[in-house]
C-alpha cells in the first residue's frame, strides 16, 4: 500500500488531505501541532496515523520522517502543507514574525523533502509542496507569507529539475482565498471572500501524487478561482 507523509494535517488543506488520501486506499501520517484535531482526523480512517510536534528544526523534520518509516515501512509522497500567515508589510514585520513565517512555511519544505528523499527515490515516489497564489503575484500586508511561499514554488521547480531523470516528481499548488482556520479568523476584518474548499485543493494534491500524473513535475498550479489570471 502506498504510503503519504502530509504536514499541517490537523486543520484546513491537510486535514482535508489526510482524509482524500485515506479514502483513496493510502496509509497516510499526519503531522500537525493540534494533538486533539489530530485524533479527530484520524478517527476517520485505520489508515492514518498521527504525529505531533513543530517542523521548524531539521532534527524535528529528520525525526517526523523516521517515525514514518517506523510506521509504515516507506514514503511514497510528501505533502508539505503546514503553513502560517503574519499579516504585515516590511516595515511592520518583526524578526520573530519573519523568522517564524520562513520556518514553517519553506524551512520545514526543505527540511522535510531532504529528510524522505532517500525513501521517496527508492519508491520513486512525488512531493506535493502547498504554496499559495500569492506566490505568483504578490498581495496586500503578507511580505513574510509572500516571499516565504515564493521560494517554495522555486524550490519546487529546483528539485524537479534535479532529480527528473530519477523519476521522483515535485509540483507545488497555489491556493487563493479557501475556507480554511487561517483566513477564516481575518476574513471579516480583511473582506476576503471565501470561494475555495479545502477539500478542492486534497483533490487535486491526490491527482499530483497518482498515477494519472506521471508526467507532470515541476508545476505551480493555481487553484484560486481564476484570481492568478
Amino acid at each position: 500500500m502506498s504510503v503519504a507523509l502530509i504536514t499541517g494535517a490537523s486543520s484546513g488543506i491537510g486535514a482535508a488531505t489526510a482524509i482524500a488520501f485515506a479514502e483513496a486506499g493510502w496509509d497516510v501520517m499526519a503531522a500537525g501541532r493540534d494533538e486533539g484535531r489530530l485524533e479527530e482526523v484520524a478517527d476517520v480512517s485505520d489508515h492514518i496515523a498521527t504525529w505531533t510536534g513543530e517542523l521548524v528544526e531539521s532534527e524535528d523534520c529528520e525525526e517526523l520522517v523516521a517515525d514514518t518509516i517506523d510506521e509504515f515501512g516507506n514514503i511514497d509522497c510528501l505533502v508539505n502543507c503546514a503553513g502560517v500567515i503574519v499579516r504585515a508589510n516590511v516595515a511592520d514585520t518583526s524578526d520573530d514574525d519573519w523568522r517564524l513565517t520562513m520556518g514553517i512555511n519553506l524551512d520545514a519544505v526543505f527540511y522535510l523533502s531532504r529528510a524522505a528523499l532517500p525513501y521517496l527515490l527508492k519508491t520513486t515516489g512525488s512531493i506535493v509542496n502547498v504554496a499559495s497564489d500569492w506566490a505568483l503575484k504578490g498581495g496586500e500586508r503578507a511580505a513574510a507569507y509572500c516571499a516565504s511561499k515564493g521560494a517554495v514554488v522555486q524550490l519546487t521547480k529546483a528539485m524537479a529539475i534535479d532529480h527528473a531523470r530519477d523519476g521522483l516528481r515535485i509540483n507545488a499548488v497555489c491556493p487563493g482565498d479557501i475556507d480554511t482556520p487561517m483566513l477564516v479568523s481575518e476574513a471579516e476584518d480583511e473582506g476576503i471572500d471565501l470561494v475555495g474548499t479545502p477539500e478542492e485543493v486534497a483533490a487535486l494534491i491526490l491527482f499530483l501524487a497518482s498515477d494519472a500524473a506521471t508526467h507532470i513535475t515541476g508545476t505551480a498550479i493555481p487553484i484560486d478561482g481564476g484570481a492568478s489570471a
